[in-house]
């Protein structure tokens, strides 16, 4: 038997892949974080699957669970919102399950930070602007960013900034911005990317902590910082090479 860690997607439930939707509608137990999983994704289980809610439940019982469906010959769905690489705690699930020999196949998702490029209709990159994304988050009480990674550290390369788990600390890292990116830079932040609830807002940097205090954002949010949010007010900005006149003549000239 083996379980499947599938990335959920970001909230919304067609935003599921086709592999993850196929894989999920035949196995027989299906653990998911209720707070973060959209409960119709759970429509596409078995009829007679078990259905196990692990939003309040430590390591040890996840495993637990996971370890009696795998003994009762069960398949098992471990669901995450989002792309399993990104945040979702799954290295040390699989640490204790290879620890018992249980097989483990990953099953990609679709990550929130694309979703909120997509609710922003952006393109994360553009030519003469930004050709890079920088993904991260602050220190919290339960996970410290290790030596290097600090946010005045990253900002240091200038790159666009996509900061999840970070809307509560808007304050913090708008002080730790400002002085590499700019007090005028533009941000977006987008709440519960691709959900009924989806918020969007728009500001400066220096703007950041009043205009999410105003809006109520505080979590389930990514932060984007940087120029490439506004490409059209950049002089450098340029069109890509991919689809210039200049490639499509050297193609027919090469054959």
């Amino acid at each position: 038997m083996t379980v499947y860690v599938i990335g959920a997607g970001p909230g919304a439930p067609d935003l599921i892949t086709l592999r993850g939707a196929e894989i999920l509608g035949r196995c027989q137990t299906c653990l998911y974080a209720g707070s973060l999983v959209p409960a119709e994704l759970l429509d596409r289980c078995p009829p007679d699957a078990v259905l196990i809610d692990t939003a309040r439940m430590p390591l040890a019982e996840i495993i637990s669970h996971i370890v009696a469906a795998d003994a009762a010959g069960h398949h098992v769905a471990r669901l995450h919102s989002g792309d399993p690489s990104l945040y979702s705690a799954m290295t040390e699930q699989r640490r204790e399950l290879a620890a018992r020999g249980i097989p483990v196949e990953v099953v990609p998702g679709v990550p929130a930070f694309a979703a909120a490029a997509a609710a922003l209709d952006c393109e994360l990159t553009a030519p003469g602007v930004g050709q890079s994304l920088l993904l991260t988050r602050v220190s919290t009480l339960s996970t410290d960013m290790p030596p290097g990674e600090e946010l005045d550290r990253l900002a240091t390369t200038g790159v666009t900034l996509a900061l999840h788990l970070a809307a509560h600390r808007a304050t913090e890292l708008t002080a730790v911005l400002t002085p590499y990116y700019g007090a005028d830079c533009p941000t977006a932040t987008v709440a519960f990317a691709s959900r009924p609830d989806q918020q969007i807002v728009r500001c400066r940097l220096a703007d950041l902590p009043v205009t999410l205090a105003d809006a109520g954002i505080r979590r389930t949010a990514v932060i984007f910082v940087g120029r490439v949010l506004d490409p059209s007010a950049h002089p450098a900005v340029s069109d890509s090479y991919l689809y210039s006149e200049a490639r499509m003549t050297k193609l027919r000239r090469d054959g």
